[in-house]
């Protein structure tokens, strides 16, 4: 793939299970298991989200604990800690305003980055999405899902296809 890009590079940056990844990387003990971030098992609430381990089982954001419960026994329950996941959220942002000034969160685990007038200096767009997608894992111990093309929709539906650690390239024509 060339580093020249065509027109607008627009990539959507998005972390993989974000807080239950928190929770894993904080927590050694809980890497490679099924962590579900919202509240005991017993509690009144809602999973604010699973790891991959716990998704295997059905688990998923917006579900009622006790539900999550019933599916996944074994699942580590956790209340969450929304200032870690704040500085977590801080770290990731900082990262992307290194590739460019252009940084739009949507929320605290993902952004939209237009890496138009900065492209040239990193290698080209889809050098700058493996490059963050490293930087992520090396540096703040969290996996990235990134979508790159000419606009935030299909730079969008591009993160979400192939999760969890994707990088999904639509080509300037393509879309």
């Amino acid at each position: 793939m060339a580093a020249l890009w065509p027109g607008r590079a627009i990539l959507h940056c998005d972390l993989d299970a974000f807080y239950a990844s928190v929770e894993q990387r904080d927590h050694p003990e809980m890497r490679g298991k099924p962590v579900i971030v919202g509240g005991l098992a017993h509690e009144r609430g809602v999973v604010s989200a699973a790891s991959y381990e716990a998704r295997a089982f059905g688990v998923r954001s917006a579900m009622p604990l006790r539900m999550a419960a019933r599916l996944c026994p074994e699942g580590i329950f956790v209340p969450g800690d929304h200032d870690r996941y704040g500085e977590a959220s801080d770290a990731v942002m900082a990262l992307f305003a290194e590739h460019t000034p252009l940084v739009q969160p949507i929320s605290l685990d993902e952004a939209f980055l237009d890496v138009t007038a900065t492209a040239h200096l990193f290698g080209g767009p889809v050098a700058i999405a493996r490059d963050l997608k490293r930087l992520c894992r090396e540096r703040l111990g969290l996996v990235l899902s990134v979508g790159v093309a000419s606009n935030k929709l299909c730079a969008k539906i591009g993160s979400d296809l192939r999760k969890p650690a994707g990088l999904v390239i639509v080509e300037p024509g393509t879309e």
